[in-house]
């Protein structure tokens, strides 16, 4: 028992704790249409995109998630944009969007006459670091997140698979994939800031992609991913805390041998 009960002594093991299950909730959320619509490279290409955001509120000495929500925003009605108007497959708009929107953050940061800690740790993130105001804003966004898309979840999965049956019956194909993009990109923001630009892709990714493999519906789906991704951040945390390693690498390789554990359970079903 001492080996569960030791950490928990530590205030800021804790709030670890609850960030990254609450962190997985809200990636399994969001995650699950992220992996069904094959948009697996937009969570690392997010995470990047919003870095001009970040830039301008560090030299205005604005509010980094603001800056970097913003710019999240702006990436995902590019991305939407230049899918739909430029009759491209998504992950070419993504690709062109991530690298132009990282171009500039670049170009605004070598204007800057001194570089401090407070973008890299933004960029970088660390689950030890979570503070408590930190757990409530993300249980927040968890709540929002979640609701709308139980609000819209039938117009989602209609637009998703079938887009022409879609608009024949009414519906805003085009305004539902451009909020689909917005939620994710602001999504990746917030777990970026808590957890970093790793553990963030790969609780949206590697985890929505576990449950894919076992999970028969979208709900199962998401319950099973959250289910993965909290287990698998609590035991990379334990983890981290007794062989003194990195936390959220070491979370990811737990969730990466969850992954090829579903892999092969799934192979055996057939």
């Amino acid at each position: 028992m001492n080996l569960l009960t030791d950490p928990l002594q530590f205030e800021f093991f804790v709030r670890a704790l609850i960030a990254v299950v609450v962190v997985s909730v809200l990636c399994a959320l969001i995650g699950a249409w992220v992996v069904l619509r094959g948009l697996s490279y937009i969570g690392d290409a997010m995470s990047h995109a919003v870095f001009p955001g970040i830039v301008v509120a560090f030299l205005t000495r604005g509010n980094l998630l603001v800056g970097a929500m913003v710019a999240a925003v702006v990436t995902a009605l590019g991305i939407g944009a230049i899918g739909n108007r430029g009759g491209l497959k998504q992950d070419s708009a993504i690709g062109i969007v991530f690298v132009g929107m990282f171009s500039l953050g670049i170009v605004l940061l070598s204007r800057a006459p001194t570089f401090t800690t407070d973008l890299s740790s933004f960029l970088i993130g660390n689950p030890l670091g979570v503070s408590a105001a930190d757990l409530w804003g993300a249980l927040g966004v968890t709540v929002v997140v979640g609701g709308l898309l139980t609000a819209i979840q039938k117009e989602l999965l209609l637009a998703s698979f079938d887009p022409t049956e879609a608009r024949a019956v009414g519906l805003p194909v085009r305004r539902l994939n451009n909020l689909l993009l917005v939620l994710i990109g602001l999504v990746v923001v917030l777990t970026v800031q808590l957890v970093g630009t790793t553990l963030s892709v790969s609780l949206l990714i590697t985890s929505s992609a576990a449950a894919r493999l076992l999970a028969r519906s979208l709900k199962k789906m998401i319950l099973l991913a959250a289910v993965l991704g909290s287990v698998g951040g609590v035991a990379g945390l334990y983890l981290s805390y007794y062989l003194d390693t990195a936390p959220g690498a070491t979370i990811v390789l737990v969730n990466t041998a969850v992954f090829l554990l579903a892999l092969l359970l799934r192979r055996r079903d057939g």
